[in-house]
């Protein structure tokens, strides 16, 4: 097929709008893939990437139909290459044992084909010769790449329009459209004139919201969720919110949101939402083995939408120490019933009670915690949660039996824009609280804070380096020592603190190191160096270090251990398995390597 390199040529929208599909770079035994010399490499590799004859080579489709049909589909694929990155007047051949695959008639199609000669020749690569688009709304802001004198990429004209559409759609204007359209190509000059004109139409609002799809879902409680703004200004946002409601209660397992066609008079636009529901029960199993302080089983039953209200309830189970040397086997149960949208669409309410019992080294208790929370999901990354908590904990330790009663209301936040929570490139996290309590009988008043901060970045081809960092802090004021619930105290040590230091094995020395509790002070710190060597396959080296005080940060009574190891990771889609072996660096709290095994990266 070949372009004229002479004159004026109109072209239409569509055709500057061709995707590139995915390839891979190769060529067939019989295929040869000439570029005109001179080519920029970038533009040969994506030339490759989008041929049809290359990736039929890949995919092993090679029977004489299946390359027929690719050679006269090369021709489309790599013109919507060229014109991506701005080439107007490239010449295509695509000849099939000689003969022009576009001469070919369908049904004069040969019946077995020995060689396939692709030859591009791109041509000058044209730039803007004016871009304009409008009328615009104020604060519009353009792609950079649309401007007078830069390389004329067909992608630059569609995200122009794009964005001018956009920029309409996210004041109100709903129908905001490309009313006309005036590109030409001029050969002689070597540039692209574009001129696009939007036609804004009215400023709507929300209208009614249709649900199609729930069965088991209580229609009210649907749109309660959903939150739509009936009667408020159009606002895409706003649909994106409704979605990630929606989404949000695990009920579904699909959500499209449509907007109406039509205008229902005088300004109202309606929304459909077409759910799929998702089975009512799941059920997760989880786990992870360290060689000294044993394995650790979890499982947890969950039923969704429980009285037609997307109600979510949670049954779990978790036993740890299972085969420790330091200490005996811990366990505990819990039930949970959250409720979406109970005070507004993103408000959800939870009540929970949970049981724990604790075979430390040290001491022994059991522990019973009833309570009540809201959780505010003010945007896809930020979470507030609020909740008021009753804890009842008997221990036994050497010094005699101790009861431990509060009342405690924890205030948290949550951000997290991490790209993979299991398995984070790029991103942030934190985690913080403040919890307030009040004692009763033997047990103190105080309140606790701790923070769990990290953070990544990566670097190199297709990001195979990733760096780690993590900080934790916490401490507890007010509340003597001993009359603070010992489940508020902290201790470092194991696989969520300092890997290579058994578990909680720095605390608090009490009556002359006869036994140990958890220190009032906490500060905790990781790096990570991940590197992939394969696509599945990868190494980390990383280091930890944790310290305890007593009453204070780095008091004369706490102390401070570290830890260091390398570690293994595979990739299996959902989330890498990970294999660590560390030992200590710093400290008397252990001696030797130890081997962590678990789902998901260590933060």
């Amino acid at each position: 097929m070949n372009g004229s390199r002479a004159g004026i040529v109109r072209i239409g929208v569509f055709a500057l709008s061709v995707l590139l599909p995915a390839g891979t770079a190769g060529a067939l035994d019989d295929l040869s893939f000439e570029v005109t010399a001179g080519t920029d490499k970038a533009l040969i590799k994506t030339l490759r990437a989008a041929s049809a004859i290359t990736a039929a080579r890949e995919d092993d489709t090679l029977d004489a139909q299946d390359v027929f049909a690719a050679g006269r589909a090369e021709y489309g694929r790599l013109l919507g290459a060229l014109y991506a990155n701005g080439y107007y007047s490239g010449v295509i051949s695509v000849r099939i044992d000689g003969r022009e695959a576009a001469d070919i008639a369908p049904l004069d199609a040969p019946s077995v084909i020995s060689r396939v000669v692709v030859t591009v020749d791109p041509g000058p690569r044209f730039t803007f010769g004016a871009a304009r688009v409008g009328p615009l709304a104020r604060d519009t802001k353009l792609p950079e790449g649309f401007r007078a004198g830069l390389p004329a990429e067909s992608g630059q004209v569609s995200a122009a329009a794009g964005a001018g559409v956009d920029g309409w759609r996210g004041i109100g204007h709903a129908k905001a459209a490309v009313s006309a359209e005036d590109i030409v190509a001029d050969h002689a000059r070597r540039t692209l004139d574009a001129d696009l004109t939007l036609d804004p139409g009215p400023r709507l609002r929300f209208g009614k919201l249709t649900v199609v799809g729930q069965e088991r879902m209580r229609l009210r409680r649907v749109v309660k969720i959903a939150g739509l703004p009936e009667g408020e200004v159009y606002d895409p946002e706003e649909l994106q919110r409704v979605a990630t409601r929606l989404r949000r209660t695990g009920v579904f397992r699909s959500v499209t949101l449509t907007e109406d066609d039509a205008i229902t008079r005088p300004d109202l636009l309606g929304i459909t939402a077409t759910v799929v529901e998702e089975k009512r029960r799941r059920y997760t199993f989880g786990g992870e083995l360290s060689s000294l302080d044993g394995v650790t089983l979890r499982a947890a039953w969950l039923h969704r939408n429980l009285q037609r209200g997307g109600e979510r309830l949670r049954l779990s189970g978790e036993i740890s120490q299972i085969g420790a040397q330091s200490s005996g086997v811990d366990y505990a149960l819990g039930v949970s019933l959250e409720r979406p949208a109970t005070i507004g669409p993103d408000i959800s309410a939870t009540t929970h009670f949970d049981l724990a019992h604790l075979d430390e080294e040290d001491f022994d208790s059991d522990i019973a915690t009833a309570g009540i929370g809201l959780t505010w999901f003010y945007s896809e990354r930020l979470t507030g949660r609020l909740g008021l908590d009753y804890s009842y904990a008997r221990v036994d330790d050497v010094t005699g039996e101790y009861t431990f009663r509060n009342l405690s209301l924890p205030v948290g936040v949550l951000w997290d824009d991490r790209d993979k929570p299991l398995d984070a490139r790029r991103g942030t996290f934190l985690d913080a609280e403040i919890k307030p309590f009040l004692g009763f009988g033997s047990t103190d008043s105080g309140f606790r804070i701790k923070a769990d901060g990290r953070a990544y970045r990566s670097f190199g081809v297709d990001d195979r380096v990733t760096f780690a960092a993590r900080a934790q802090v916490g401490a507890v004021f007010g509340a003597d020592l001993l009359r603070t619930p010992r489940a508020d105290l902290f201790y470092s040590g194991g696989g969520g603190t300092v890997r290579g230091q058994p578990y909680q094995s720095l605390g608090v020395a009490i009556l002359r190191n006869d036994f140990q509790i958890g220190g009032q002070a906490f500060l905790a710190a990781s790096v990570e160096a991940r590197v992939r060597v394969t696509e599945r396959i990868g190494v980390v080296g990383f280091v930890d270090w944790g310290h305890v005080g007593a009453l204070d940060f780095f008091d004369d009574l706490g102390g401070s251990h570290a830890g260091a190891g390398l570690g293994l990771r595979y990739d299996t889609g959902f989330g890498p398995i990970r294999l660590d072996v560390a030992a200590p660096v710093s400290g008397n709290t252990g001696e030797g390597a130890q081997v962590y095994i678990g789902i998901g990266q260590a933060f």
